[in-house]
């Protein structure tokens, strides 16, 4: 009788464009998801159906000129169209910004009916239609810095989903989504064609149920960082399938050496130090079917060995009843995260303004890419918002920056990725509108040099700045924080070692 029940909700989520099954359990119609942002989120208790409430926005795309939306002080422009899911941005020293467009790796098992249902869900979330090649990494060049890219040159191809990316000493390492591949680049080819070596395998397939594998590169260069998610929502798959998962890596960059820096974390992305304090942060993609308004996504810093919950708990101690053997002591460990972001966001990226060209009101945040939810009676998401800071913490609620990408019920893009390009503009991944967003100050201010994605987080920003068209400095920039050193010693017993060891490199 229930698959009966599944097939047939199938054949009515694909007769509809926009789509919506409510279950008994559905959460009053006036929720304020205003009250989930910050660091103290209401919580309300929690419910559980066979199907949850699922609304989906059907994509359309971007008509000629249509952009989505920006606040007063701010101008939109696209940076580059017709790519194919772009998903993260990375600039380079030398101000030449890479996009990585990459897809799904096929073949994930189903082993809940559920799960042939979120299949087809997310494959709709993304759009239907003919699919141009994806799984490349992409150079724009703005050789001019006048925000308008002059050259396009596709670096890879044929990788295996990849998602993050470093650079340094004549390396660029992509976080595919089985491996870190480090690849032979000097800043201004516009070729790869050397053959990479493999810096650590990953957790991979044949589920890899949470595939996209962020980088982030520590202030001194000795390490690399990688987000690695959950294979499950909430471990149906077991917990043998969950080794090294749920978790944060460190890997040293020169021989290879990884181990888990932090866990409990379902779904990490958006790795960034930020500038002031030194701290790894990231955004977290909470569980699902505990209803509507559980449970908030978040932006958290890491800390080393820290354990923040999954998949005993949430928000600190409170317990997920549908885990089984239940696990009190490490209910008792979980980390409360930094800053709740409401439910059912899907925040991917993370990128702080500090250094950047941006007006006052932006100088010292984190921008938030929020992709947007599928598994609510409400949209929520679909949009980049961003989150003031003061000496390296959250400092007020978050103020929306980029809109317009859902119009009714219908998805003209999907916000991933966020990053600083080389004029100190921000830059938006679009992997449903296939766009790169630039979004600039108003007064045409720039950054005085090109500045890294990577030396935003340390590095030499402290020599950087910004000027306006009349040549006067905008933007004062602080010095690199004493401390950020110290993050990357190692600690003795990460907390995911108590679930299940992470996979070692050979």
């Amino acid at each position: 009788m229930i698959s009966l029940y599944i097939r047939s909700s199938v054949f009515v989520l694909a007769a509809t464009s926009t789509l919506a099954i409510a279950g008994c359990n559905q959460a009053p119609e006036d929720f304020d998801t205003d009250q989930q942002i910050g660091p103290d989120p209401v919580l309300p208790e929690p419910s559980t159906e066979l199907l949850p409430d699922t609304k989906i926005a059907e994509v359309v795309g971007w008509k000629e000129n249509e952009t989505p939306a920006v606040p007063k002080g701010l101008k939109i422009t696209a940076y580059a169209k017709d790519l194919a899911n772009p998903r993260t941005v990375h600039t380079l020293p030398n101000g030449d910004v890479l996009v990585v467009q990459s897809r799904p790796p096929e073949g994930e098992p189903k082993s809940r009916p559920k799960d042939i249902i979120r299949g087809w869900i997310m494959a709709m979330a993304h759009g239907g239609g003919p699919q141009k090649e994806s799984n490349i990494v992409t150079l724009l060049r703005d050789a001019n810095r006048d925000g308008v890219v002059d050259e396009r040159h596709d670096l890879l191809k044929g990788l295996n989903s990849p998602f993050g990316l470093a650079w340094i000493d004549d390396t660029l390492y992509v976080a595919a989504s089985d491996a870190i591949l480090a690849y032979s680049y000097t800043l201004g080819q516009t070729a790869i064609t050397a053959a990479p070596k493999v810096l650590t395998p990953l957790p991979g397939g044949p589920i890899n149920h949470h595939w996209t594998k962020d980088l982030a590169l520590s202030p001194d260069g000795r390490f690399l960082y990688a987000s690695v998610g959950s294979n499950s929502n909430i471990v149906e798959n077991g917990l043998e399938a969950e080794k090294g998962r749920a978790a944060i890596w460190q890997v040293d960059r020169r021989t290879g050496a990884a181990r888990v820096f932090a866990s409990g974390l379902r779904n990490p992305n958006g790795l960034a130090f930020n500038p002031e304090s030194g701290a790894l942060w990231a955004v977290i993609n909470e569980r699902d079917e505990l209803g509507p308004n559980l449970v908030p996504d978040y932006a958290t810093s890491v800390k080393d060995g820290g354990f923040y919950g999954w998949p005993w708990s949430y928000y600190g101690n409170h317990v997920d009843a549908r885990v089984h053997p239940p696990r009190p002591d490490m209910v008792e460990k979980a980390i409360k995260p930094d800053y709740a972001l409401s439910s059912h966001v899907a925040a991917l990226g993370l990128a702080f303004s500090l250094n950047s060209a941006l007006p006052a009101p932006y100088s010292n945040g984190a921008f938030i890419g929020e992709h947007g939810s599928w598994n609510r009676h409400a949209f929520n998401g679909y949009r980049v918002t961003f989150i003031p800071f003061e000496n390296g913490r959250p400092s007020g609620k978050t103020q929306d920056v980029v809109t317009g990408f859902i119009q009714g019920d219908k998805a003209r893009g999907r916000p991933v990725g966020v990053g600083i390009d080389g004029t100190g503009a921000l830059l938006v991944a679009d992997d449903a509108g296939n766009t790169v967003w630039r979004i600039a100050a108003a007064d045409g201010t720039v950054s005085l040099q090109p500045l890294g994605t990577d030396q935003m987080q340390g590095g030499d920003a402290q020599t950087q700045g910004a000027v306006n068209e009349d040549g006067e400095n905008a933007v004062e920039t602080p010095p690199i924080p004493s401390n950020a050193s110290e993050m990357t010693q190692p600690s003795p017993q990460p907390a995911q070692a108590e679930i299940a060891p992470a996979t070692e490199p050979n």
